[in-house]
């Protein structure tokens, strides 16, 4: 365990009876990374984050997060994370602004709180209640709650649920923002196009434990894997699955005397190497 790293994790394991949520997983984030966690509901995403961020205790493991053990911090160390949980709960009989200028106290160097409501979206929402923004809008909120602070690491959980697809390319914005400042990012998400977009490494649950780890290019040998290769002869649909695709539009290109009638040609996607990944440990 080093403190040159803003989280890292060996060994963790969260027991609920003879229940292992969290079965001896390791981790790894660098400062100024960027990490999804991908995998399955009930895969241990949520309850590993819980565990970093202070939120709930561990059976067993050793985890450090800003060179400090999260069952142990104290409020510096609070200071400089932000917390956006799946399911957050509202202060709905409040304006938006006067929520987040209740959080902005908390912490010693906040974003303006005008500030916050732009980059998250809601700036002519500000002297609105809570209680009447849409499902989406109440997302937002839980970011700027959570981003208020300036923290050097951000837990995002599922952030983009609810969200229209403007508003989540919006969301991506933002988080390109926060990267480019220097802040780590530690994401879960089920949106393949999401982490596929942010994530500088993505690491997969399976079972309580990271199954595969690697960029959004290469996870699970995505960059060596066989490419398929597609066109139209006539009306047939062609296709082949090669580890040459070069060598295979060349020589369509000399059988048809120039352009291919109907070419594509296609890497396994993230999500396909998702799928097979979780499926090889069900």
């Amino acid at each position: 365990m080093t403190d040159d790293v803003a989280v890292s994790v060996r060994g963790l394991r969260k027991h609920y009876r003879d229940v292992a949520a969290v079965d001896g997983l390791d981790l790894t984030v660098g400062y100024g990374e960027t990490v999804a966690l991908l995998g399955p509901n009930g895969a241990g995403k949520t309850t590993t984050v819980e565990i970093l961020e202070g939120h709930r205790p561990r059976t067993s493991g050793e985890v450090r997060v800003l060179g400090v053990d999260p069952g142990r911090a104290d409020r510096t160390w609070r200071s400089q994370i932000g917390v956006v949980l799946q399911d957050a709960t509202d202060s709905i009989d409040l304006r938006v602004g006067e929520v987040l200028s209740h959080y902005a106290r908390y912490y010693p160097n906040p974003r303006r709180p005008a500030e916050v409501l732009e980059l998250v979206g809601l700036a002519e929402h500000g002297r609105r209640q809570v209680r009447l923004l849409s499902g989406g809008q109440r997302r937002r909120l839980d970011v700027a709650v959570g981003i208020i602070g300036r923290p050097r690491l951000v837990f995002l959980d599922e952030p983009t649920t609810g969200f229209d697809p403007q508003a989540r390319r919006q969301f991506w914005d933002l988080i390109r923002m926060l990267s480019g400042d220097g802040t780590t990012i530690l994401l879960t998400t089920h949106y393949m196009d999401e982490a596929e977009a942010l994530a500088d490494r993505l690491a997969v649950i399976a079972r309580g434990r990271v199954v595969a780890e690697g960029a959004p290019a290469t996870l699970g040998g995505r960059a060596r894997s066989l490419t398929r290769v597609s066109w139209l002869d006539g009306d047939q649909p062609r296709e082949v699955t090669t580890a040459e695709p070069g060598t295979v539009v060349t020589e369509l290109t000399s059988t048809y005397g120039g352009a291919i009638p109907g070419l594509t040609v296609a890497r396994p996607s993230l999500e396909e190497i998702y799928l097979d990944l979780i499926g090889q440990t069900t």
